[in-house]
């Protein structure tokens, strides 16, 4: 089994070290999958894998916290590729698949720490948490109403599931070394195999990518040929892949790997032709306030290594059909006159605003989004399917009352969090989790970035703060107490 493979296990440095009850139903887990794919049973596949996911899920978090997020990270970005796959072995492709289901049931096992450490709550470290919980009830309520039950819960479950991951690595400070090594490892190790991925699927494009472009109508990722493709390697679009790739890259900066430089070049030219100007902006950002908040000697580091990443890459990045589509889309930067994109978001902001920010009590959750297919009867998406806004998109939904309670709790965290950042200056990745805070926040124009991949990243990121602050004042209060400081 490659190397790849067997950190995907874990999402860890060293996989096979410790309780083999630990790995070894993640490694099943992935040898299971692979033999169903080489085997062409696809169908077995569809049913089998959320199944043994989800098992595998409730097994690493309550007999390892921390390598749990670590798998349910690894199925996020592998989770696509499989259901690809299994419709590729079944000769067609199927609009629904239950393979799916597998993060997000996964992701939301996390819910389980509300219910264990619910004392923190009353906390003041958690009482942003409660806000939110609120503000996304309100939501719940409304959504229920207007867009029936089972839209709302879709759409909760797709917004909730960020803030419980975020909690479940607060309430456990004490692991919080843990988590960080395991979060960047699996961040590594992912950006190489996404990176790589990407890299094929755009000169290449292998038949089940193909397969899905085609049957899904996903003309927005280009064209399903060599050349022709936005790459969104082994996620489901280019939006997400791009949002994890961004995050690889400011965690890089925190990383020791000896691989993280081949994983850096692979996840930087795939970042690259995913051709998402968003998280483009969002990584510069980040990379800005990275360099502002570090000391002279991560400075330097983070110049070093944006030098070598751009002498490794941009020579690929400027010559034949790559070089053609990233001129194409760095001109719409220039020419934004001429870009049909930034022309659709302008008249959508100018005609949607005052319904957005006048609508009081909000529409609910299941209004907007993949989550309106659950409210027709014909499975298509609804009027608001596609909503290109973050800003108009939490008050549309939320209303005042919901919006209100809301984004009070993301302000407050992401405020302590980046006053607890200032304590933690010698920690790089806290330095990075701040800085892909802010960014992913100030990407609030183009996206909802506060729900699916940006939002796992924003909540992660936020709460592996907090959870570094507490741990820190742990110590120091545990080594007063050795020294007599009683």
């Amino acid at each position: 089994m490659s190397s790849i493979m067997r950190a995907a296990a874990t999402g860890a440095a060293r996989p096979f070290g410790g309780d083999p009850q630990v790995w070894l139903p993640p490694v099943l887990l992935w040898v299971i999958t692979a033999a169903l794919i080489l085997a062409h049973q696809g169908t077995v596949l569809t049913l089998a894998f959320p199944v043994l996911s989800i098992l595998t899920g409730f097994w690493l978090y309550f007999k390892s916290p921390v390598r749990y997020i670590g798998f349910m990270w690894w199925l996020w970005f592998l989770s696509p590729e499989v259901r690809r796959l299994a419709d590729w072995s079944k000769g067609g492709f199927t609009p629904t698949s239950l393979i799916q289901i597998a993060p997000l049931a996964v992701t939301l096992i996390s819910g389980l720490s509300l219910v264990r450490y619910y004392p923190v709550l009353a906390q003041r470290r958690g009482l942003p948490v409660l806000l939110i919980l609120l503000g996304l009830g309100y939501g719940f309520l409304i959504g229920v109403m207007s867009s029936g039950p089972l839209a709302a819960a879709y759409d909760l479950a797709n917004w909730i599931y960020p803030i419980l991951i975020g909690f479940h690595i607060m309430a456990n400070p004490r692991q919080y070394p843990e988590y960080r090594d395991t979060i960047v490892n699996t961040f590594i190790w992912g950006m190489l195999a996404m990176g790589g991925y990407g890299i094929v699927q755009f000169f290449l494009m292998p038949q089940w990518d193909a397969m899905w472009m085609i049957g899904s109508q996903m003309n927005s990722q280009g064209d399903p040929v060599p050349y022709g493709v936005r790459v969104f390697s082994t996620m489901n679009s280019s939006g997400p892949f791009a949002f994890a790739m961004m995050g690889a890259m400011v965690y890089v900066m925190a990383a020791n790997h000896r691989v993280r430089w081949i994983a850096g070049a692979l996840g930087f030219l795939s970042f690259a032709l995913s051709l998402v100007r968003s998280t483009w902006g969002g990584w510069v950002i980040a990379l800005a306030i990275q360099l502002l908040k570090s000391n002279n000697r991560i400075r330097i580091r983070i110049i070093v290594s944006a030098v070598l990443l751009a002498g490794l890459c941009v020579p690929l990045l400027a010559v034949g059909p790559v070089a053609d589509r990233m001129q194409a889309r760095l001109q719409t930067l220039v020419n934004l006159n001429d870009d049909a994109s930034y022309a659709a978001r302008n008249e959508f902001y100018a005609s949607f605003a005052k319904t957005a920010f006048t609508d009081v009590s909000g529409e609910g959750l299941g209004a907007t989004g993949s989550s309106t297919k659950l409210s027709n009867d014909g499975g298509e998406l609804g009027k608001y399917g596609n909503f290109d806004s973050g800003v108009m998109n939490i008050p549309f939904v939320l209303g005042w009352p919901g919006t209100l309670l809301y984004l009070s709790g993301i302000l407050w965290v992401l405020a302590r969090a980046i006053r607890a950042s200032f304590r933690l200056r010698d920690d790089k990745f806290a330095s990075a989790c701040v800085s892909l805070s802010v960014a992913i926040v100030g990407m609030l124009v183009f996206t909802n970035s506060l729900v699916g991949t940006g939002g796992l990243l924003l909540f992660m990121s936020m709460f592996s703060i907090l959870s570094a602050a507490h741990w820190q004042k742990q110590n120091r209060r545990h080594n007063l107490i050795l020294n007599g400081g009683t």
